[in-house]
């Protein structure tokens, strides 16, 4: 009876812990809308205009063509670069005999299921490895987990190498957030961080063995110092890529941002991003911060991100059916 008591205590608690979190997240995504809100329509006050007529202005002024006609090939070049990069991981740490045309309608519909959350597109990948391959569901998800890491510090490496050459850039930023102290702070941290993250899985240090040997953690017990530079330059096309394409799209948009800013500053919004806020909300105040003087950003940001996603779920049902072939009847097969 006490222990029916303390399963139904515990439930209780991780349900009011769930709750909490989501009336957080929404209320900081509310916040985040308001903040924005009134730094667009500060600015449109100051010409004589309402927000909606200040956004409408914005929208009417750039060129939609060139825009998707920048877009569509960006998003297909970016997944075949995000194709390749997890093609890789998973050669090394899962299936060896795994080839990219086998990867590339999984991914491709992985992307549909991020429309909800980008965790369960990372768990139909561990689905199909575990159907398909026979990889244990926590081995396939360390190699998920290996990735993740490595999409966080290709945005740090090359966010400091854009604020390492245009410095100044990001100090005229700073007027607001002292981005000038933060964002070296954080990259120093990071650099740290990282040799004793390999050392530590390698065994270097003989504490902590449970942690270490946990199934979740095989890539990193797997991988060498090589596999986390390759995966850094394989994964590095795509940010660069990102780069010019926002660069290029503010400038059919008629706001005046260069290549620097966009090195140092883009990084550092999509970690923002990467945020579990509805909407990439902390994405779209960022934007207003580091750019005073266009608040319409943060909306544009919004249009990026939406056509992003939108496209890239297309992508995968065009290849849905060969990823359902894939996932289910060679399964049920191979169960008969």
């Amino acid at each position: 009876m006490s222990d029916a008591t303390e399963r139904t205590a515990g439930e209780k608690s991780k349900t009011g812990l769930s709750w909490l979190f989501k009336v957080g997240t929404w209320a900081l995504t509310l916040l985040c809308f308001y903040l924005v809100f009134n730094r667009t329509e500060a600015t449109a006050a100051l010409e004589g205009l309402t927000v909606a007529e200040y956004l409408l202005r914005f929208f009417q002024d750039a060129d939609w063509t060139a825009w998707l006609m920048v877009m569509i090939p960006y998003s297909l070049f970016f997944f075949s670069v995000d194709s390749h990069a997890s093609w890789r991981a998973i050669r090394w740490f899962n299936a060896p005999q795994l080839r990219l045309v086998q990867v590339l309608p999984i991914r491709a519909s992985a992307y549909i299921l991020s429309l909800v959350n980008e965790q369960v597109g990372k768990g139909a990948m561990s689905l199909y490895l575990a159907r398909r391959h026979d990889v244990p569901g926590w081995q396939a998800l360390s190699t998920m987990v290996m990735l993740g890491l490595m999409e966080i510090y290709q945005l740090l490496f090359f966010s400091g190498i854009g604020v390492l050459i245009y410095y100044s850039l990001v100090q005229e930023a700073s007027s607001q957030i002292r981005l000038d102290v933060i964002l070296p702070t954080v990259f120093a941290i990071a650099f740290c961080y990282l040799p004793v993250h390999i050392l530590f899985f390698k065994g270097v240090f003989g504490e902590f063995s449970k942690i270490r040997n946990a199934q979740i953690f095989r890539a990193f017990r797997q991988a060498r110092p090589i596999h986390y530079l390759l995966l850094l330059l394989f994964k590095a096309p795509n940010l660069l890529g990102a780069v010019m394409v926002y660069t290029f799209a503010l400038q059919l948009f008629n706001v005046d941002v260069g290549f620097g800013q966009m090195l140092a500053f883009l990084p550092v919004i999509f970690l923002a991003a990467a945020l579990p806020l509805p909407f990439h909300a902390g994405a779209l105040l960022l934007w207003t911060v580091l750019f005073p003087e266009f608040p319409e950003v943060g909306v544009f940001s919004l249009i990026m991100h939406t056509f992003f996603v939108l496209f890239n779920a297309a992508i995968g049902v065009v290849f849905l059916p060969k990823a359902n072939a894939e996932l289910f009847d060679r399964a049920n097969a191979k169960g008969s």
